[in-house]
């Protein structure tokens, strides 16, 4: 209904679209839903624009003191006088692509004029940032067992290798790769820093497969850049974790394989103060839960 009314007052599909934060195919199919649920036509579409039908224009006036209904009673069942208007979120180094667009585009639909505002960091450094009311939620790959707290999880990833092409030649099977073949290899893997249980779990793993991995000196312990990742698997002595959806292309004569028996499944959790109680969070996290589900 929220994005029916931006239409009307937008005039134009492409115009509310871009209001919304959302694609106009999407908020097209939007209008449409209504419009089949409702079984009249609520919108005259042309060249020009899009302006409403009579039933649309009845919908109209309906809907817009039902939505000022729906803010006060949510004002008033959650104690707060109004929404913030802005959400802080903060995201760790590669997040599956499409995952905050996709949210993002859900919960605009119903908080218009919400701003965002995404700090990429560490997970340790998130959490210090939330705790200090700096964020209002952290997508980290450590849940956090905190009470003060909550946590849902948002995404899961079973993680492939990427390996040279000829020492894949060498290794891989047509399913993928076995996580023991990697032995004799050295892991190009993230700062113990940035998310220790994350870290500790996937150097587990490694050495229960007889992979070795080496301690980090302290002096070494700091993010791993891509570039720095994908030019030590070059020389064909070392391998790196990606998850399916990774963004960056790969530099010829380097080749991603799933890992057979998913034995390393990375988290990420999206995490917020247990006090809060900000309606474009609660929006948000409701989004995460859906998406996963």
């Amino acid at each position: 209904m929220r994005a029916f009314v931006t239409v009307v007052e937008e005039g134009s599909l492409s115009a509310a679209a871009r209001r919304l934060h959302m694609s106009q195919s999407a908020l097209s199919q939007t209008v449409q839903t209504l419009e089949r649920q409702l079984g009249v036509q609520l919108l005259l579409r042309s060249h020009t624009g899009a302006r409403p039908t009579d039933a649309g224009k009845v919908l109209l006036q309906e809907v817009r003191e039902l939505i000022g209904h729906h803010d006060r009673i949510m004002a008033a069942v959650s104690g707060l006088p109004a929404a913030t208007g802005s959400l802080r979120i903060g995201v760790p180094l590669e997040l599956p692509a499409d995952l905050l667009p996709t949210v993002l585009t859900e919960l605009s639909t119903v908080h218009q004029d919400l701003r965002v505002e995404v700090r990429h960091s560490s997970s340790v450094v998130q959490l210090a940032a939330l705790q200090a009311g700096e964020l209002d939620v952290a997508l980290v790959r450590d849940r956090p067992a905190d009470p003060r707290f909550d946590a849902v999880l948002a995404v899961e990833e079973s993680m492939g290798v990427i390996l040279a092409t000829a020492r894949s030649e060498e290794i891989a099977e047509a399913a993928g790769v076995r996580l023991h073949r990697l032995a004799g290899l050295a892991w190009i893997g993230f700062a113990r820093s940035d998310t220790p249980a994350w870290y500790d779990q996937v150097a587990a793993t490694l050495r229960g497969h007889g992979v070795a991995v080496a301690d980090q000196p302290a002096d070494e312990d700091r993010p791993v850049t891509p570039e720095v990742k994908l030019a030590a698997v070059g020389t064909g002595r070392a391998f790196a974790f990606a998850s399916p959806g990774w963004a960056r292309p790969l530099p010829e004569g380097m080749v991603w394989h799933p890992l057979i028996g998913d034995p390393i499944v990375r988290r990420t959790w999206a995490v917020w103060s247990a006090t809060s109680r900000q309606r474009e969070l609660a929006a948000l996290i409701s989004a995460l839960d859906v998406t996963m589900r």
